[in-house]
């Protein structure tokens, strides 16, 4: 029996504040994340969208030293950047918040000091690399050398890029340090651990056993990690960038970005509680409460730290709840070739909304078509122009259109009155309500790229009965017949207005100020019943335009200016 839950707190995997967003974040995190809280509102249910910047760690440090500037100045930039951009492609957020701020920085010291005092850390003094010139610890990143593996020159001492492996600094062959160059020396450090193989009994049972539904690519990662047995994980890290580990003794010491990134979940939840808890109420319902259901968004690379670790951390705490699902996405491909930063081989957010004003949708749509639900996908700005173009366009924008043209020419745009229907009319109908369970279901178990199937062919089934009855034909000998085949066509186009806003928010909204009807709710989609009689339309206007060659040419040259900068500079 399925547990009946009051509301759902929604969380996305906070984007590192080294960067801006690219595709690959958005189909793997943003966008199936904002379909399902959009589909939840239209619902009615009671939702908490979550995000925000993941802002401490070495890689930021590292890159405010690159610039001779303070980490601070690094994250603000790339925050401000993040947040405008979701803001302008439509992620419905709640809050998007950041962990550099005083909320967080009180609530990830107040987690650790709670298990720190439960005794659920253990402290373990161990020999780490250590600057003599720069005078500190060399985490992560701060240490490079020869990758034992590959042999890639500048591999990190946490993993190295040529080859994918994951690393510690003890791994490399000829270490150095990444701040002074010098060859580093062996030093002792303290440090704090979250001891994992003491939690991997319950772990297993709530996810091998009481969470089986998981996607498969999820469930099967956290077989193999607690089929491999938990180690006990560093919570704590030499660094001075990050939120100061809160006991006596840990002076130099922060918490270990993957610590107090998920954190910031629950430190921007209490942000925007207190910000606003009339809409919200207490923050506690969201976290401690076993009537709300908790769903993660995350990226692949993320799915130990939201499955096996982060629960871990909850359940040491014992006051909070743990997630009911922990949908992640293989990664996005671009043009054949994985996206890298650093090789600015990505299409990124801020730059596609300069280049293509006012075709958020466009993308949502491609991203979610084409999501690497189950294994890796690959984004072409091929592909993308084909689907605008022969999807968008041709099948959804060319229906709307033509229900909208043909009301204004042949009824001053106004709903005209149904007449007796036909078998044909019914079975249009009848096969139009019968695609919603469908739609529920996908959207219900994560399947979006199905469920924007479904969408399309609702669309589909529109053109289809447009094809069929040729009402441009009827008008010369039939006006009551042109009548009632019209008023149905728009009937269509309400319910494409509910069927589409969790995918294409924008054109949903479009459609709704064409056909004068802003109060549309998911509970009506089905209904024939959504226009009434005499109903007045607003003026039909497009709703897609072609993308031509020359856009997509541009696109495509960019990233070819890409590839032989770095061939310029390996």
């Amino acid at each position: 029996m399925s547990k009946e839950f009051k509301r759902t707190l929604i969380t996305s995997a906070l984007p590192y504040a080294n960067g801006p967003v690219h595709i690959g974040h958005l189909a793997g995190v943003y966008v199936p994340a904002d379909i399902y809280a959009r589909y939840l509102r239209l619902k009615g249910e009671d939702v908490l969208f979550i995000g925000g910047s993941d802002e401490h760690g070495v890689p930021i440090a590292l890159k405010a030293k690159d610039e001779g500037v303070t980490p601070q100045e690094v994250v603000d930039r790339y925050h401000y950047i993040i947040k405008k951009s979701f803001e302008d492609f439509g992620i419905s957020f709640d809050v998007y918040s950041r962990t550099s701020s005083a909320i967080h920085k009180k609530t990830a010291s107040d987690f650790f000091r709670t298990l720190y005092d439960k005794g659920e850390f253990v402290e373990q003094t161990s020999e780490q690399y250590y600057d003599e010139e720069a005078k500190q610890f060399l985490a992560d990143r701060y240490i490079t050398g020869i990758c034992p593996h590959c042999g890639n020159e500048r591999a990190y001492g946490d993993q190295c890029e040529a080859c994918g492996t994951s690393l510690s600094p003890m791994d490399l062959i000829e270490p150095k340090s990444a701040i002074s160059g010098s060859v580093p020396v062996l030093k002792e450090t303290k440090h704090w651990y979250l001891p994992l193989d003491k939690h991997e009994a319950w772990l297993e049972k709530w996810i091998l056993e009481d969470h089986k539904e998981w996607k498969p690519n999820v469930y099967g990662q956290c077989k193999s990690w607690l089929d491999m047995g938990l180690q006990p994980r560093a919570v704590s890290r030499d660094l001075d960038w990050g939120v100061p580990v809160p006991v006596e003794g840990a002076e130099g010491k922060v918490l270990y970005v993957w610590f107090d990134a998920p954190i910031g979940y629950i430190s921007n939840t209490i942000e925007v509680c207190q910000d606003q808890p009339e809409k919200y109420g207490d923050w506690t319902k969201w976290w401690k409460d076993e009537a709300t259901k908790t769903i993660n968004f995350i990226g692949k690379d993320n799915i130990v730290f939201h499955c096996i670790v982060f629960p871990a951390m909850l359940k040491a705490d014992g006051s909070y709840i743990l997630p009911e699902n922990v949908p992640a996405n293989e990664f996005l491909n671009l043009e054949g070739d994985k996206i890298s930063t650093s090789r600015n081989w990505a299409v990124w957010l801020h730059e596609y909304l300069e280049d293509f004003p006012e075709k958020q949708d466009v993308l949502r749509y491609v991203l979610t078509a084409n999501a690497p639900e189950t294994k890796d996908n690959d984004f072409t700005w091929k592909d993308f122009q084909a689907r605008n173009n022969n999807e968008l366009v041709a099948i959804l924008g060319n229906f709307v259109n033509r229900a909208m043209v043909l009301t204004q020419k042949f009824f001053e745009g106004k709903v005209p009155a149904r007449a007796a229907l036909t078998d044909y009319d019914q079975q249009t109908l009848e096969e139009f309500a019968s695609v919603k369970k469908e739609l529920e279901t996908n959207l219900d178990n994560f399947r979006f790229r199905d469920a924007l199937k479904d969408a399309m062919n609702l669309a589909r089934i529109g053109n289809k009965y447009l094809a069929d009855t040729e009402p441009w034909k009827l008008a010369k000998t039939d006006m009551e017949r042109t009548a009632t085949i019209l008023n149905i066509a728009l009937q269509i186009t309400a319910n494409l207005a509910i069927a589409f806003e969790p995918f294409l928010p924008f054109s949903a909204e479009k459609i709704k100020r064409l056909i004068n009807k802003s109060d549309l709710k998911w509970s009506q989609l089905g209904s024939a019943d959504l226009l009434p009689d005499e109903h007045p339309l607003n003026p039909p206007t497009l709703l897609f335009e072609k993308i031509e060659d020359e856009a997509v040419a541009k696109q495509v040259q960019k990233l070819e200016d890409s590839k032989k900068a770095n061939e310029a500079n390996p």
